[in-house]
This record gives structure tokens, C-alpha cells and sequence, in this order.
């Protein structure tokens, strides 16, 4: 191999409105280093770019293509979830990316997703160890969850929070306005597997358990239906409506989902959706109120029209910080952001071995949840509103947003073989 290598960089799990400004910030510091980073290669869906030898040269995108993946959501170079397994299960992935980086002279490795991602960016940093191939794996954190330890937050929850926020005291106003007569209850469903960090941003919308949203229920309080429908009948006693925000992992005190689908994912965890629903028809099967439900889902990490100013600054620092990391010998790491004070907020860029990031999980601490289970805390509070501070619009052409949409164009594959996954 020469000394001068090639970078892979891969985008996994589910994207998210800035997941592409931590790709232009790992491409556009590539590029400033070319002596000693050659190309950067995309892996198209994650590592299965990797695994088939499908990868995208970022080389052939312009400068201003790459600078305008900052402002555009969803994930330039295609996601996936897939989660390689133990050496021991299966030495063959691990064999097959050795031979796809030595084809391609790869020797630094650039994984953005969340915690399933971080694990296998860590097995992939112990290539040099366990089969003598040296590459360097740096982790770029991404979830909206926020659920990534160590970091003080995730790039992709900020802007998250935002939109929920907005969102909440929008629909808010509008249930206000024609509660006497009309709906009484409103639910907005909203992600969050086993943290409660999205429904938590939520109550940013309102400055007290007076103002909406009224209820919040998150995944780290077990769901108590006599005491969630006494609150409810409390608030529509009091204001003539009520606003609930839930988590899709909100779930009762035996563990079980409101929401199991009962079905399962690519990483193996159980299939949620519909848990808004789940609630309105307690409502209105208990106290009779008329309700109208909405589910985020997509649109609530795809919104970068609306996105966090902090946010997009973070999730750039993290992938430019990766690539030079890197550059200093780093491996096996995750970058991090770290909070040095809230007031005024004062963040910097810092790192993590990813043997205390994979496979962990980050909960909402019992600080942040009011006593009585349904709202934040003030400490919640001081937490959340510097993330989703400032705004940050991608350019307009005739009324709607100026997304890029890359080339793509395929590397050469070198190798006769073809890998089935």
C-alpha cells in the first residue's frame, strides 16, 4: 500500500435532517489534506457498501456540491440497517473487508450513525489486531434519540427538538382555538425507542404544567392508565382541552410497548408505530372526549427546513473533528461534544473509546422528569433549549427549499468476487 490512503465513509441507521453536513464535513477536511488522504470513498447503503464493493466516488462531486450537502437532509449516499456479527459468527464480512480496503487502498474508516453503528465501527477498529490489517475507525455520532453515551447530545436530536417543540405549540393553538366546540384532546406521537429525549423536547413548547403540552409520556416512566386519564380529565376540566405528546417506546410497568407491533428490525429490536392511536382510543373508550392524533415519524427528523442552528454547527464539527483525529493516529474512537457551560452555552469537540460507547444507551435522568411523571424538569429545560437555538434555512428557489441531489458516481469494483449478504 502507499503511504498516501483512501477514506470510506458510510452513513447508517436512520438518517436525519443534518446527518449530510457531518458528510461534508469529513469530505471538504479530506480535501484539504489530500497529501495524505487520497480519495474519499461513500459507501452507498452503509457497510453494505463496503460488503459489495459498492461505493460511490465523492471526488467527482464539485466543491459547491459537497458544501451544499450541509443544508440538504435525508442521507446523500443511502442508509441501511445492518449490523455486522462477531468474528466468530461470521470471519467472512470481516475477511470480505479486507480485501475490498486493500483493492481500494483504504486505511481510515468513517462510520455516522448511532449506537448499533458505534458497535460496528468498533469491530472494524479491531481489524489490525485480530487479522493484521491496519485501519483506522473513527465513529461520527448521529441519532435523534440522543441516546449515544458519553456525548453531552447527538447531532440529529437538536433539530428534532426543534421541530417537536414547534410543532407542539402550533397544533397547540390551533386545539385552543376549537376546543369548546370541537376536539378536546390532541396526541402527538413521536420517536424514541427506550429514551424519552424527543418526547422530553416537546415540553419546550410551553413554560409550565399549565401550558401545553399538559401530558408527556415517556419511556423511562411505566405508563399508569387511572392516573394518564385522571390528568387528562383534569386538563380538560381546567383549559377545555388537552395535549398529550408520546413516545413510541412508552410502555407499561411489566415492560411491554404500548405500541408492540409484533415484529422486529434489522438489529433485532421489536417494531413500533401507531402508540398515539393506542392513546387516543383510551380517551375516548374511558371519557368519551373527541381526539384528534398525528404521528411525526418522518417528518420530524427529515425537517430541515426548521432545523437547529447548534445543531447543524455540531454535526459539522463532528465529521470535520473525525477526519482529523484520524490524521493524528487516533483509532477505535468516537467524537463527542462536550457542554462547558449552558449559560452562555459553550460547547467543543472531544472523543470517546468506543469500548464505552457501543452498545450502550443513554436515559433520560430522573432530574429531567417532573415527579409526577408527565413533564420536564427546570434542569430538563436548561439542558434542552440551548440545542435547538438558532435558525438555520437552507437556500429557497420559487417558495421551497434547494436540495442537492449528488452524482453518485459508482468507484470501479476490482474485485472478481461478488459478496451475498
Amino acid at each position: 500500500m502507499t503511504a498516501k490512503k483512501n477514506a470510506f465513509y458510510a452513513q447508517s441507521g436512520g438518517v436525519t435532517a443534518v446527518i449530510n453536513a457531518s458528510a461534508c464535513g469529513v469530505i471538504q477536511t479530506a480535501r484539504k489534506h489530500r497529501d495524505r488522504i487520497g480519495k474519499v470513498y461513500a459507501g452507498r447503503n452503509g457497510i453494505i457498501g463496503a460488503l459489495t464493493e459498492d461505493m460511490i466516488d465523492t471526488s467527482r462531486e464539485s466543491a459547491r456540491a459537497i458544501a451544499a450537502l450541509r443544508h440538504t437532509p435525508g442521507g446523500a449516499f443511502g442508509s441501511a440497517r445492518y449490523k455486522l456479527k462477531g468474528l466468530d459468527e461470521n470471519r467472512a464480512e470481516y475477511q470480505r473487508l479486507i480485501e475490498v480496503f486493500k483493492a481500494h487502498n483504504i486505511g481510515y474508516f468513517f462510520y455516522n450513525g448511532g449506537g448499533d453503528s458505534a458497535d460496528t465501527c468498533y469491530k472494524v477498529s479491531q481489524l489490525s489486531k485480530t487479522m493484521g490489517f491496519p485501519v483506522q475507525a473513527i465513529h461520527i455520532p448521529k441519532t435523534v434519540d440522543n441516546d449515544l453515551p458519553v456525548t453531552d447530545n447527538c447531532p440529529g436530536f437538536g433539530s428534532v427538538a426543534k421541530y417537536v417543540a414547534v410543532s407542539t405549540r402550533e397544533a397547540a393553538m390551533d386545539v385552543a382555538s376549537m376546543a369548546r366546540t370541537s376536539t378536546k384532546v390532541f396526541v402527538l406521537e413521536v420517536m424514541g425507542r427506550h429514551a424519552g429525549w424527543i418526547a422530553a423536547s416537546a415540553g419546550l413548547a410551553g413554560s409550565g404544567p399549565n401550558e401545553p403540552p399538559h401530558i408527556i409520556l415517556f419511556p423511562e416512566v411505566p405508563f399508569n392508565q387511572p392516573a394518564f386519564l385522571r390528568r387528562v380529565k383534569r386538563s380538560v376540566a381546567d383549559h377545555e382541552y388537552c395535549v398529550v405528546v408520546v413516545s413510541e417506546g412508552a410502555r407499561y410497568r411489566d415492560g411491554r410497548f404500548l405500541a408492540d407491533a409484533g415484529t422486529t428490525d434489522a438489529f433485532g429490536h421489536k417494531q413500533l408505530g401507531g402508540v398515539a392511536q393506542v392513546v387516543a382510543q383510551l380517551v375516548r373508550d374511558a371519557l368519551g372526549f373527541k381526539f384528534h392524533y398525528a404521528i411525526a415519524d418522518y417528518l420530524q427528523r427529515s425537517a430541515r427546513h426548521i432545523a437547529s442552528a447548534t445543531d447543524a454547527k455540531q454535526a459539522y464539527a463532528v465529521g470535520k473533528s473525525a477526519v482529523e483525529l484520524a490524521l493524528a493516529g487516533h483509532n477505535s474512537i468516537m467524537t463527542t461534544i462536550v457542554r462547558k457551560s449552558d449559560r452562555p452555552y459553550r460547547w467543543s469537540i472531544g472523543e470517546a473509546p468506543l469500548s464505552r460507547v457501543a452498545n450502550r444507551e443513554k436515559m433520560m435522568p430522573k432530574r429531567y422528569i417532573r415527579a409526577d411523571g408527565f413533564g420536564i424538569t427546570a434542569a430538563c429545560r436548561r439542558y434542552l433549549a440551548p440545542l435547538v437555538r438558532g435558525e438555520d434555512y437552507p437556500p429557497y428557489t420559487d417558495g421551497l427549499p434547494d436540495y442537492v441531489t449528488l452524482k453518485n458516481v459508482p468507484v470501479a469494483k476490482k474485485l472478481r468476487t461478488k459478496f451475498v449478504l
